[in-house]
């Protein structure tokens, strides 16, 4: 008689299972949006880019380590008739150890996905994510006492040109930057956020930071070697993308306590920020990035 599958040899096949390979989150969308079905939330019940399928396998294995250690639950088939008590349990735990709403949100979702439940802990409140609880990449980190930036000019002068995320950064190789045939130089970013291609313009006036990694190197080579990881590269590319905004506005921000206020929004400037970011949605830039 063969042996039982483990509980976590078969989140991972669920997992597996779940990846929509070779299917776009975009064409889902708008097959959606043909049929007159709701986009608000919207999910087609498959996890479409890599990352996220690496964060949310995380996220169900530290659950299911809790329904075992907890719960003295190992059979899958038991968590199974019994997630929507378990995920509950866990996420009540989880308010009450003081996680952040982003955190417990981004779990549940993963939790909703893997066992394909859309109404899974409906009856826990979760807190509410508001912008004045954003922190990072916006106060002092103890990480950032660890990441000199002397140390990496190439790199800090690179993501101020560009504004590349670190797993586009990691990607990267020589021949990915290059001239157009208009004279505008450009950093194709082949793999983005979704899976999605864009070619980021050079922030105008510093060409010269993007080319300085070219210099003396193969074209097939990795343009970074490695990344540190106290460099909070977030930081630079929301940096970027409020500089980007005033060179195309030709407005300044608000000081860091102000707010941009709605009528003085340039929303022609912001699309081409969000393009560039490889984000095309305003909101973002106007709530996350900009404001």
């Amino acid at each position: 008689m063969g042996k039982r599958p483990g509980f976590k040899y078969t989140a991972v096949q669920r997992l597996n299972g779940l990846m929509a390979n070779g299917r776009k989150r975009s064409e889902a969308k708008a097959g959606a949006r043909l049929r007159g079905e709701s986009l608000f939330a919207f999910t087609d019940g498959r996890i479409h880019a890599f990352e996220t399928r690496h964060g949310y396998q995380k996220i169900i294995m530290r659950f299911l380590n809790w329904c075992r250690e907890h719960q003295n639950v190992r059979d899958h088939q038991q968590i199974d008739v019994r997630a929507n008590e378990f995920a509950s349990l866990y996420l009540t735990e989880r308010i009450v150890q003081g996680y952040s709403a982003w955190t417990l949100q981004t779990e549940r979702s993963a939790l909703r996905m893997y066992f394909q439940d859309r109404s899974l802990a409906a009856d826990i409140t979760l807190p509410r994510r508001k912008r004045e609880n954003i922190v990072r990449s916006r106060l002092p980190a103890r990480r950032d006492t660890h990441f000199q930036p002397n140390n990496w000019p190439l790199l800090v002068n690179f993501v101020r040109a560009c504004g590349l995320r670190r797993e586009e950064l990691r990607d990267l190789h020589i021949y990915d930057i290059f001239y157009k045939t208009d004279g505008q130089l450009v950093v194709h970013v082949r793999k983005g956020k979704g899976g999605k291609d864009r070619k980021v313009e050079v922030f105008p006036g510093r060409e010269q930071a993007a080319l300085a990694v070219k210099e003396g190197r193969g074209e097939g080579e990795l343009v970074f070697d490695r990344l540190p990881g106290a460099m909070d590269i977030h930081a630079y590319r929301r940096r970027f993308a409020q500089e980007l905004y005033e060179y195309f506005s030709g407005r300044a921000l608000p000081p860091v306590e102000g707010r941009l206020k709605s009528p003085d929004f340039d929303c022609n400037a912001a699309k081409k920020v969000t393009n560039q970011l490889g984000h095309n949605r305003v909101e973002i830039i106007f709530g996350s990035y900009i404001r």
